[in-house]
């Protein structure tokens, strides 16, 4: 298919054409060239669009998609679509399925359901059998199948020897290994921030020590083995310092933040509205404002969507009984453009998380593959179920007023658009 963009204004710091207008023709896949005025080829696809800008693909590290075990709420294909509509190229998916991401097959089971959509999936594979803690899962043999990363998804590893033996192992392969922030003894049974808000309305917390504690053990053991360490999801202030200092030790160690965690505070939880349930919970103002200003000076790597499909049944229920989560992918744009500058955004979702993971940060130029998203950053709009895109409706973002919005991507010689 050959593609041709009008009046794309070209958001990508690599670029020669950054912050340019320009139209954009693709021709297999391939960017053929760049510039004012171009006349298309026969038999070529011309898409105009109001406010059009392009990057490169997005990448959202931390997505769940429910295959297999939980198609009811999402699945691989459906799943696949909604990101591209959302504006992403590339997805890493958790693996929080039944059964686990834990061995050679289970990775390589997603790899093949994915392997004609215009989404890249990436798994992130269990770091534990059966997510248990226990014994470490067969890390080399994911790897060559196509694993970018391990961990337990939304799991603490509580025993600090099998975290210490996981950074060394990893080593022999340039692996990367992913610890949860949350210290598995302090608020064990806890679903909302500790705060007078939160204990005013009598629910069982989980503080912010509970993140702060897990950071540091985690942080003593990468400066102890060396290796590569990813924190994803941190929510606290004091979290974001420590890995600043860490990052000043040398320690090669990235981390990500969760969106909602970037725009909702733990005064939502006052509706009992279980889309607010998320893990980890909703944090104070002091936390959001740490975690918006982490990822402008660079200490946070990466925003995540933390996409979670959860079926209504599990949703729609007391608050106490609700299960975690918040899809996410549909709203992460709009919600970073109404918190930080663009090209801000564009960094968290592009080259930092392509970066840290080993893939390729394609450049908006000519000869090069064209793996683009193509967007309206200044489109305000309040998010509504209309909105919604995945299968699971449970989004902490409905009745939220967002800035800027996908059109969607093209990429693997396709072009999908919302």
């Amino acid at each position: 298919m050959n593609i041709l963009l009008r009046s794309a204004k070209i958001i990508d710091n690599n670029s020669k054409y950054h912050n340019k207008k320009m139209d954009i023709l693709i021709k297999n896949g391939i960017i053929s060239e760049i510039g004012k005025g171009i006349k298309g080829p026969e038999n070529c696809r011309e898409i105009k669009l109001k406010n059009l800008h392009v990057s490169t693909g997005w990448f959202d590290s931390s997505v769940s998609l429910g295959e297999p075990g939980y198609e009811e709420r999402e699945n691989i294909a459906h799943g696949l679509e909604v990101a591209a509509k959302s504006g992403f190229t590339k997805v890493a998916v958790n693996p929080n399925t039944k059964p686990f991401i834990d061995n050679k097959s289970a990775v390589e089971f997603l790899v093949q359901k994915s392997k004609d959509a215009a989404v890249d999936l990436h798994p992130i594979a269990n770091l534990t059998l059966g997510a248990q803690g226990k014994e470490m899962a067969e890390l080399y043999d994911m790897k060559n199948s196509g694993a970018i990363a391990f961990g337990d998804y939304n799991k603490s590893i509580e025993n600090a020897n099998l975290l210490k033996i996981a950074l060394l192992y990893v080593q022999n392969f340039d692996g990367i290994v992913m610890s949860f922030p949350q210290d598995g003894g302090i608020g064990k049974h806890g679903f909302v921030n500790e705060s007078v808000n939160t204990t005013r309305l009598g629910l069982n917390s989980i503080p912010n020590l509970s993140e702060e504690l897990q950071i540091t053990r985690d942080l003593s053991l990468l400066e102890y083995t060396g290796g590569k360490l990813h924190i994803p999801t941190i929510t606290t202030h004091k979290g974001v310092q420590l890995i600043k200092d860490a990052k000043k030790k040398g320690l090669d160690v990235t981390c990500s933040v969760a969106a909602h965690h970037l725009y909702l505070t733990d005064e939502e939880i006052s509706s009992f509205d279980t889309n607010y349930k998320v893990n980890p919970p909703l944090r104070g103002l002091k936390d959001t404002k740490a975690l918006i200003k982490g990822v402008k000076d660079g200490v946070i790597d990466m925003v995540v969507s933390d996409h979670n499909p959860i079926d209504i049944e599990n949703k729609n229920v007391e608050f106490e009984n609700g299960f975690f989560g918040s899809i996410g992918m549909e709203s992460l744009f709009g919600c970073l453009g109404s918190k930080m500058d663009l090209e801000d955004v564009i960094l968290s979702i592009t080259e930092k998380p392509r970066k840290r993971f080993n893939l390729p940060v394609e450049i908006i130029e000519e000869s090069h593959k064209a793996e683009l998203t193509l967007f309206d950053p200044e489109l305000d709009y309040i998010f509504e179920e209309e909105n919604i895109l995945s299968k699971s409706k449970n989004s902490a973002f409905l009745g939220k007023k967002l800035k800027g919005k996908a059109y969607g991507i093209i990429a693997n010689k396709q072009l999908i658009l919302s």
